[in-house]
């Protein structure tokens, strides 16, 4: 099976350098028309995305760059606009760029935090916002977010990061949801790859292994037509996994005993994993909990 991008069109921001050049670069060599957004000097297409758009167009692609800055909707709206004026269609989305500050939360200041998080959160939500009503008239799309590891499992120094990352993947989850219908898949990118934003944080005899290329297979098997939805995959070095956020099976208590003590002497029924299970949206919980109760409490729910 031969996965191809002709006559699709991709956006991936942050791809003058990195991940997203990587993926940029790929896309386009499967066929994809594709926008090159990398934020330079006052708004316009960084040197780095004009680069990456004249080596498409050397191997015989099509590409142009754009310099908006994600978090800023005006400019990411005249992005897709360009985009649709040249090509009238946008297929994939891939929310790639981002920034770090990191410091110790005791340390950061709440403008750093902001900041960052205004970048992948809102970032996020602003290119996806901008390109979801085409997308639902075309009835296809394929938008993946880049999480993190540092947002799934956390990192010291990492707050305002972990923050958002990690809020993408709830943005993620409810729009796979919201998607469906209209065959837009949304999926998460939990990368690990030699970039500016990982200079100086591993060991350098990592480079040879970490690098951008290995991780740009999952993001264009995560865009392409047989993609899943509401995936989480990490990828780095070759390798590829999935994350997924399971619940255990949870335990009814009496009402005497539902209380902060009761959960305590039940604690290792309740943290139990033997029977946890992945839920689909947050109503599965709601279900569960009222049956497990109507059950205990032999409820006819009718």
């Amino acid at each position: 099976m031969s996965i191809s991008f002709e006559q699709k069109v991709a956006i991936v921001t942050g791809a003058g350098l990195g991940l997203g050049r990587s993926h940029a670069l790929a896309f386009a060599e499967r066929g994809a028309r594709v926008v090159v957004n990398d934020l330079g000097a006052e708004g316009q297409p960084s040197e780095t995305a004009l680069a990456v758009v004249a080596e498409i167009e050397a191997a015989g692609g099509e590409a142009i760059a754009h310099g908006a800055n994600v978090a800023n909707m005006e400019q990411v709206e005249d992005m897709v606009k360009q985009a649709m004026d040249k090509w009238g269609r946008i297929d994939i989305l891939v929310n790639n760029a981002g920034i770090l500050r990191d410091k110790s939360f005791g340390k950061m200041t709440l403008d750093e935090f902001r900041l960052v998080v205004d970048v992948h959160l809102m970032g996020s939500v602003n290119c996806t916002k901008a390109v979801w009503d085409i997308m639902k008239a075309q009835n296809y799309g394929r938008i993946v977010m880049t999480s993190s590891s540092s947002g799934i499992f956390g990192n010291f120094g990492q707050a305002n990061y972990s923050a958002g990352k990690m809020a993408v993947i709830g943005l993620m989850n409810t729009l796979s949801i919201e998607g469906q219908k209209n065959n837009i898949h949304v999926n998460g990118l939990s990368p690990t790859a030699l970039t500016q934003m990982t200079d100086g944080l591993l060991p350098e005899n990592a480079k040879d292994l970490l690098t951008p290329e290995t991780v740009t297979p999952a993001v264009l098997f995560l865009c392409s037509e047989q993609a899943p939805t509401k995936c989480i995959m990490g990828a780095g070095a070759g390798t590829y996994a999935v994350s997924r956020i399971y619940e255990t099976d949870g335990v009814w208590l009496p009402e005497d005993q539902q209380s902060p003590e009761g959960i305590a002497a039940n604690w290792e029924k309740i943290y139990d994993n033997t029977e946890q299970k992945e839920l689909a949206g947050a109503w599965e919980q709601t279900l569960k909990f009222v049956t497990k109760s109507a059950e205990a409490q032999k409820l006819d729910l009718g």
